[in-house]
């Protein structure tokens, strides 16, 4: 603003002075004043910003972790959000090398990028028009070159990344403070069976899963001859089994050849085979279909 001389209610104004009574030095100071006002309080203080340079990724993380106060990341899902959101912030600054108040002003653009998404709800239009005023106070663009605390590489670099990290997500952060999440509950009822018992006709329960025909050719012990004999004698009727309690003594085997047993004897194992398999076929089907039944329970809840 020009100085001039001029008449007063009290007489001339004195050379230097402006019309509303002001010295340059007063205006001066007032603007540095309104100036220092941008990007205040600072998001760090400069102790902390210099506690998290002498840590690495993890220790940025916990610090920043202490200083947010964040107490429920594991279980919070906007809690974890927001500290990585500054801790990527942070990592990337350091990258660039700034100084500690490069490093303070950055932190504080960042949360009050935030901070006028929650607050004010600033739309995603309303954020880059206030961050390229923020930007002409602070960065290369400003008439004072002694205000400027980032020349023009460094102001690129902070709009390109403010892109890719805040401005290309906006949505999910919007979604992250005005969306309410529901806590779904997902439980099942737990049903336990019982192995059934290893006697004869099943098989012992193996974890190796032989199927059946392996387990009764190769495993399960054949049957002892007395109870063929006695299968035999129930086959044969209470008829002919009259004439064996008159001779006891006799041999029950004299007429018949080994070949003939040995058939015999093989006719009546497969018989048994076949009905124990047809019985743990339907036991299996059965079981199945209870399972199918509880999967769909489980898919409808």
């Amino acid at each position: 603003m020009a100085t001039f001389v001029g008449t007063t209610p009290g007489g001339t104004t004195p050379a230097g002075m402006t019309s509303a009574g002001t010295t340059p030095e007063s205006e001066k100071d007032a603007e540095f004043q309104e100036h220092e006002k941008i990007l205040s309080p600072d998001f760090l203080s400069v102790a902390q910003i210099t506690e998290m340079l002498a840590e690495d990724v993890d220790g940025v993380q916990q610090k920043l972790e202490k200083f947010l106060n964040f107490k429920n990341l594991q279980t919070c899902l906007k809690e974890a959000s927001l500290l990585d959101y500054y801790v990527s912030g942070f990592l990337w600054a350091k990258g660039m090398d700034f100084s500690v108040i490069q490093y303070s002003k950055f932190m504080t653009l960042l949360d009050m990028l935030l901070h006028n998404l929650r607050t004010l709800h600033m739309s995603l239009e309303d954020s880059i028009k206030w961050l390229g005023e923020v930007m002409a106070e602070i960065g290369p663009s400003h008439k004072n070159e002694k205000w400027n605390i980032f020349d023009v590489k460094q102001a690129s670099a902070i709009v390109d990344y403010l892109k890719i990290s805040l401005f290309q997500h906006y949505k999910l952060y919007e979604f992250l403070f005005f969306s309410a999440r529901e806590e779904i509950v997902i439980g099942t009822e737990q049903l336990i069976e019982v192995v059934n018992p290893a006697d004869h006709p099943f098989p012992d329960p193996l974890e190796e899963g032989i199927s059946f025909d392996i387990y009764s050719t190769f495993i399960e012990p054949p049957p002892p001859l007395d109870m063929e004999i006695k299968g035999l004698n129930q086959e044969q009727g209470p008829g002919e089994s009259q004439p064996e309690a008159d001779t006891s003594e006799t041999d029950l085997l004299v007429g018949f050849t080994i070949e003939e047993i040995k058939s015999v004897l093989d006719q009546v194992t497969d018989d048994i085979l076949i009905s124990i398999q047809t019985e743990i076929n339907e036991k299996l089907q059965i079981q199945e279909e209870a399972f199918n039944a509880r999967i769909e329970k489980l898919k409808k809840a």
